[in-house]
């Protein structure tokens, strides 16, 4: 009797004689819980190759106008950069996505030929462009999936250019891409003279001057040698451009609108649950039980079918994650590996949701007289 009347007793007896109904439960959370981590995952996981895309090139600080895809920034402005002390190297460039077949598209980075850039490319066949040439060089990925190769034609917006290299990227964003002269890519976007972004690469910090400070100085002389232009950290640049911003917004937008079924999924079987358990809950307050017992009792079983629902949401997510490595389209881009605070954030999200669905339904189970109770059919 004893363990009957325990609470992990009543929540197992009741989540148990509703199987169907349970598991369907559990597959509605489950289901929004692994879309938050398949879609959180994957926007991080873009983050972090933008983050390795500036790291292997050794870029420092990015100059831009207030957006990322904002191209009104002169070019010619480079070579002020390019005069300042704390400054070893710049480059102009262009970034933009482009359809490169009806099936494809990818990220196009246009480049001078003397960009610093390049040294974070492993040229595996053909050779680097040459401005003002039709050129174009295809990180290994993608011409995987062009199937294509140094001396073949590839045609871009209605104009044709000859591959003249395969390349690995630094970066998987890199792997992916296509990258052409900056001149090239200027005509092609109608943008003669303009670029996204000047790239920076900073000299190495005086001996006693802090990197963070040294930063600091430089972002505050190249603002003030270019009036209205924002010198921005690679860090702060790669977590917060307008492809980041737009996958995570995206991610957490689909994501609410998952959970919020999901939520709707639990308080429907909790209002369910206490409606068809009147009598019982009923009984147990003739034996002495107290509003705050039935409460937590009722909000108890709704977490755990939270948490339930997440632990097979974070398998459901890892699987969408793992799909997404091995498709051509995002393998450069997605990692399997899930990081430890998305899972907490994950089972926690899971919790609050079952919290949140199952208190109406318990708040009006526990007000519940015990003779009208006992009187329900």
């Amino acid at each position: 009797m004893a363990t009957q009347l325990s609470f992990t007793g009543f929540v197992w007896k009741n989540l148990w004689r509703r199987r169907l109904r349970t598991l369907l439960t559990l597959c509605g959370i489950g289901m929004a819980i692994g879309a938050f981590v398949g879609l959180v995952g994957f926007s991080s996981a873009f983050e972090q190759g933008w983050m390795r895309l500036y790291s292997s090139s050794g870029t420092d600080i990015a100059v831009i106008q207030q957006t990322f895809l904002n191209t009104s920034v002169d070019e010619s402005l480079t070579e002020k950069v390019k005069a300042l002390p704390v400054v070893a190297n710049a480059t102009p460039m262009i970034y933009n996505v482009m359809d490169l077949t009806p099936e494809v598209n990818a990220l196009a980075y246009g480049w001078k030929a003397n960009s610093y850039e390049f040294e974070s490319l492993q040229v595996l066949s053909g050779r680097p462009f040459r401005d003002g040439h039709a050129e174009v060089m295809l990180g290994d990925l993608l011409a995987e999936n062009l199937n294509k190769k140094p001396g073949d034609t590839l045609e871009i917006q209605g104009s044709a250019f000859t591959v003249c290299a395969i390349y690995h990227g630094g970066s998987p964003l890199e792997a992916g891409a296509v990258i052409l002269p900056l001149d090239q890519l200027q005509v092609l976007s109608s943008l003669q003279g303009k670029v996204s972004t000047i790239h920076v690469r900073l000299r190495p910090a005086p001996i006693g001057e802090t990197p963070d400070h040294y930063l600091k100085r430089a972002q505050a002389q190249i603002e003030a040698a270019l009036p209205g232009l924002r010198a921005v950290p690679a860090a702060e640049r790669a977590s917060n451009n307008q492809f980041v911003r737009l996958a995570h917004a995206s991610a957490w937008g689909t994501s609410c609108i998952a959970l919020l079924i999901g939520i709707l999924g639990i308080a429907n079987t909790m209002a369910m649950s206490v409606f068809e358990r009147t009598r019982e809950i009923g009984i147990l307050r003739a034996l002495g039980w107290r509003r705050w017992q039935v409460l937590v009792l009722i909000q108890f079983e709704a977490v755990v079918l939270g948490l339930g629902g997440g632990f097979l949401g974070i398998a459901i997510g890892s699987g969408a994650l793992r799909l997404l490595s091995a498709l051509p389209q995002t393998a450069s881009i997605v990692t399997t590996t899930i990081p430890l605070p998305l899972l907490a954030e994950a089972l926690g999200i899971a919790v609050l949701a079952g919290l949140i669905a199952g208190a109406i339904p318990a708040w009006r189970g526990a007000k519940l007289s015990p003779v009208e109770a006992l009187r329900h059919d």
